[in-house]
């Protein structure tokens, strides 16, 4: 079949995203942080757009301009003027005869100065100014900035000292040998903030060309390191250093320590029989344990923690409601400057400087509106929140009710991607404190009596109270849970409080008994047990 070329007609629909639709958009999801840092882009990037608060202030009526304030004060003021005024001054006015007689007296030229002092000129007086020398020389002594551009008080601020950087100074002291150090710097690198190393070290000794031998030899003066427990490859190893340090580490507590899984799961009876030991013996040797840290390496400086900061205020309202406000401090202020466009149109002839200022008009002016969007779309958003969920913020978690971004989106008339978007990353402050905004949108769970259902986080809380109102002689398990649930309102499986319960790291009914047992049998041994323990290595 020979080939034909035709033209054809065909009409159809697609969305194009514009860089500004497409800018909008990021907007929405950014958060208060992200979105200052964004601005701060643009602004470096635009020479159009410019803070609110940026530009001088305007003179008050009456007062003189600021900059002539300020160059007044420095020649007329009483402080200020006392340099204008001496050198004016003739050259007898304010000293002493001696010191008049000093002055006037003729020194004679460069040559005969150099002869008198014996050493040229340049050797006596430095080029630098007076009030320069005091910070030269502490410069040369203290590792400050002599450039005046340079000094900065915040150098001097002491630094935050690190794990790595306290095992490196360590690291320095314990060993002289460059290989050891080489095998230590290369086992701290490793070391994670919370002060472990990887359990399995085999591949350190190939990659540094060292035998297991000294890997395990620098390894072991590692873990005589402060703090106690550093460097340890698992979480008895890190206890037991710490043991050794106090000389609390007999065989009872080394067979304790081995044992942690028994610990954890409150086998009293199974840990006296591996220990070898009476009831008050496993009752101190527990509590020497609980006295040590699981993580030696948290007690340094590691990566700064964000303050978290609410994009929406709720507060109380005058006739029972509430008053929904944006914060206005997590709102860049931003504008077009529009007289400086003007100037520049004035003056540019290049077509290609006229597109590039019409591209930053555009840009900015799209910018500006984005970011107006933008707070109106959270405030709608989250205006609806609160409308939706009264019961929550008038009685408390247990009356929150289910909601989905849907039901915002059709309240609001929105697409529930924007929703998404606008709650993405953004906090409200309440009177109950300060959640996100995806906190109250939770599942629904079907009411036993056909009512009215229940938000998912609602149940949670109605769980954890039930657990935590339980006696130690009358432990709940998920199935009596589930019974009390639904004599409540509230259809629920066994497996969906299973798994509300292990979300909220409570233990399962058999845990929480040995848990609670083992805390009454403490405070019944606790008056009858000595303060101290001797851990000696028993005598043979």
């Amino acid at each position: 079949m020979p080939h034909v070329q035709r033209l054809e007609f065909r009409q159809s629909h697609s969305l194009v995203m514009t860089p500004q639709l497409i800018q909008a958009i990021k907007l929405l999801q950014l958060s208060n942080l992200n979105l200052s840092a964004f601005v701060e882009e643009e602004l470096e990037r635009n020479p159009l757009l410019e803070r609110a608060s940026d530009g001088p202030e305007p003179p008050v009526a009456g007062e003189p301009a600021a900059e002539s304030a300020d160059f007044a004060d420095s020649g007329d003021g009483e402080d200020g003027g006392s340099d204008a005024s001496d050198m004016s001054a003739g050259p007898g006015e304010g000293f002493e005869s001696g010191q008049e007689e000093w002055l006037n007296r003729d020194l004679g030229s460069r040559a005969e100065i150099e002869q008198t002092l014996d050493t040229p000129l340049d050797n006596v007086f430095s080029e630098e100014p007076a009030e320069a020398a005091p910070r030269a020389a502490y410069t040369e002594w203290g590792g400050g900035a002599s450039n005046d551009d340079d000094y900065n008080l915040e150098a001097f601020v002491a630094a935050e000292v690190t794990l790595a950087s306290h095992l490196g100074e360590q690291l320095a002291v314990a060993f002289s040998a460059p290989a050891e150090r080489m095998i230590g710097q290369y086992l701290i690198d490793l070391v994670d903030d919370d002060g472990y190393l990887p359990p399995d070290l085999g591949q350190a000794a190939e990659r540094l060309g060292a035998s297991q031998a000294d890997v395990d030899a620098v390894l072991a003066v590692l873990h005589k390191f402060d703090p106690p427990g550093v460097c340890a490859r698992n979480l008895s190893e890190c206890l037991a250093i710490q043991l050794r340090e106090l000389n609390c580490y007999d065989p009872a507590m080394q067979a304790l320590v081995e044992n942690l899984d028994p610990l954890a799961k409150r086998d009293i009876a199974g840990l006296r029989k591996l220990c070898g030991v009476d009831d008050e013996d496993i009752t101190d040797m527990i509590g020497e344990i609980r006295r040590l840290n699981p993580k030696p390496g948290l007690r340094f400086g590691s990566a700064r923690t964000q303050t978290m900061v609410p994009d929406v205020y709720v507060r109380p309202g005058p006739n029972g409601g509430w008053h929904v406000e944006l914060n206005s401090d997590t709102l860049p202020r931003v504008l077009v400057n529009q007289v400086y466009y003007t100037e520049l149109s004035k003056t540019i002839r290049k077509d290609g400087d006229k597109s590039y200022f019409s591209d930053c008009l555009q840009n900015a002016t799209w910018l500006v509106r984005a970011h107006d969007q933008r707070a109106r779309t959270i405030l709608k958003v989250a205006t609806e929140i609160v409308r939706q969920q009264d019961g929550f913020f008038t009685h408390g978690v247990a009356h929150l009710r289910p909601l989905n971004l849907k039901a915002v989106a059709d309240a609001i008339q929105m697409h529930e991607s924007t929703v998404s978007r606008v709650t993405a990353n953004k906090y409200m402050a309440t009177n109950r404190g300060t959640f996100e905004l995806k906190y109250f949108f939770t599942a629904s769970i079907a009411s036993a009596d056909g009512g009215e259902a229940h938000s998912a986080e609602a149940v949670r809380h109605h769980i954890k109270q039930l657990i935590d109102a339980e006696a130690p002689s009358a432990i709940l398990s998920d199935d009596t849970i589930v019974e009390r649930l639904r004599a409540s309102g509230i259809d629920i499986a066994r497996r969906t409080v299973a798994k509300y319960r292990e979300a909220m790291r409570i233990p399962s009914s058999v845990q929480r008994r040995r848990d609670k047992q083992s805390m009454l049998g403490n405070a019944l041994l606790a008056p009858a047990s000595s303060p101290d323990r001797s851990f000696d290595a028993p005598s043979d």
